[in-house]
């Protein structure tokens, strides 16, 4: 593999930086929704739609968890990505070593009261009923290996703001890679249920935190950290706080969604309607892989270069990066639009021992998917605009209007939208919130960053 270093974030061509960024990128997390989408398929087939519905329920606490170590390690490779632009390799080191303290200490706090008040938590992220036992065997498994989880995450921000990808997208391969093959043999082969579905899900996590740790101990990495920069400076932690709290606060939105969701689905259609909104959340994670991939790609991109002083070159990351994602997600669009009857089969088990139970469930969820899939998908086109301008203020330090913007869609719209919608227009009203708060968060984004671009970048 060819020696990269970071310094090419500020020499190469936008464009070609941005695909030789935004390509491993999406690979990366391309992979890790198809192991999602893949798991949820197997999980769904092998044990049945309510397993796929017990997992939804526990994803928001275990991504809460584990988006700890990906804000920490978004904030910090703000600040490492600006500092390598102005040449500050020592700010570089000492913010990355603070980041390891954090994440450890953070996480097993995190991890410690989330299996002391398991009991509570699964039912009020809709564990209910037939859902609460499969939900309570997969969270406990899955919540302890989180932390290996959170260290993955941190790690992958930081490989990116160095300037190296590709290093990042194997890490994010790994882990999937390494699931779904244990979900072959734990769930099929061996018949260990929603035990095998979680060991699964926790060896890929080990898996992915050997290979960050081979990257930054090998030859590979610039930052090499020693004992002196594990030691917390407030600095550092005020800085890197403000920056992750744009991502945990938008994690922990989700993880508020999920919460209402479940629960608002649960007493509009039960267990059943939790199945229909676990494969729409499937496809919302991996759907907009390429969208995604491309806002990861900007991130050290624009950092960099704002620390460089390098405005121009900002300001066409920005509309480059938008240009590539709002062609990526009208692709996804329109086969969304086109086969969503054939998206939500693929979740459902065609076993001929099924229960009349399950084969109800599976015939309410093909009934009720494909509609709401087109809903929820409706205003995919515009999405780009608001990813991207909120990920700029993160890129460049902005903390403040980087959190409000981050939290338009989700925190700012939708959570009232489907508080308010839902009461009037029942199961519709739920669907609809998604295309809506699409539209008026990009409006917003689009306003703030318009005139950000002009008072800051035209100079």
């Amino acid at each position: 593999m060819a020696k990269v270093t970071s310094d090419q974030l500020g020499t190469e061509p936008i464009g070609k930086l941005l695909v030789r960024q935004a390509v491993p990128a999406s690979i990366g997390i391309l992979v890790m929704s198809l192991n999602v989408l893949v798991d949820s398929i197997f999980v769904g087939n092998w044990i049945g739609s309510i397993a796929i519905a017990a997992i939804n329920v526990v994803l928001p606490v275990s991504f809460f968890i584990g988006a700890l170590g990906m804000a920490i390690g978004i904030g910090g490779s703000s600040i490492i990505s600006r500092a390598l632009g102005a040449d500050d390799k020592e700010k570089a080191l000492q913010t990355f070593g603070n980041q390891i303290t954090l994440t450890l200490l953070v996480t097993t706090v995190m991890v410690s009261l989330g299996l002391f008040y398991v009991d509570g938590l699964i039912p009020a992220f809709g564990g209910k009923g037939a859902i609460f036992d499969p939900a309570k065997i997969y969270y406990i498994i899955v919540v302890c290996g989180v932390p290996f989880l959170a260290l993955c995450m941190m790690g992958n921000t930081v490989i990116r703001a160095e300037g190296k990808p590709k290093f990042a997208m194997i890490a994010m391969i790994i882990p999937s890679v390494g699931n779904l093959v244990m979900d072959y043999f734990f769930i099929n082969v061996f018949d260990w249920g929603m035990e095998g579905a979680a060991w699964a899900t926790t060896i890929g996590y080990v898996l992915c935190f050997a290979y960050v740790l081979y990257f930054f101990v090998s030859k590979n990495s610039e930052l090499k950290v020693v004992w002196h920069h594990f030691r917390l400076k407030s600095h550092i932690l005020k800085e890197i706080s403000s920056l992750g709290f744009v991502t945990l606060s938008r994690q922990a939105v989700v993880s508020v969604i999920y919460l209402l969701m479940n629960n608002i689905l649960f007493d509009l259609g039960g267990e059943a309607m939790v199945a229909v909104y676990a494969i729409i959340g499937r496809m919302l994670m991996f759907a907009l892989f390429p969208v995604f991939g491309v806002t990861q790609g900007f991130l050290p991109i624009a950092g960099y270069n704002y620390g460089a002083h390098k405005y121009e070159r900002v300001k066409e990351s920005i509309f480059t990066a938008i240009k590539y994602a709002a062609l990526m997600a009208t692709l996804v669009f329109v086969g969304l639009m086109v086969f969503p009857a054939e998206i939500a089969s693929l979740f459902l088990s065609n076993k001929p021992d099924m229960s009349a139970f399950e084969l109800a469930t599976n015939a309410f969820v093909l009934e009720h998917a494909p509609s709401a899939m087109r809903l929820v998908f409706a205003a995919t086109p515009i999405i780009a605009l608001q990813l991207i301008g909120a990920a700029y203020f993160q890129a460049i330090g902005k903390a403040v209007p980087a959190l409000l913007l981050t939290l338009t869609r989700q925190g700012f719209f939708f959570i009232p939208l489907i508080l308010i919608l839902p009461n009037y227009l029942g199961e519709f009203g739920v669907w609809i919130a998604f295309p809506i708060s699409d539209v008026l968060a990009t409006l917003v984004t689009g306003f703030y960053l318009r005139r950000e671009v002009k008072r800051d970048l035209d100079r």
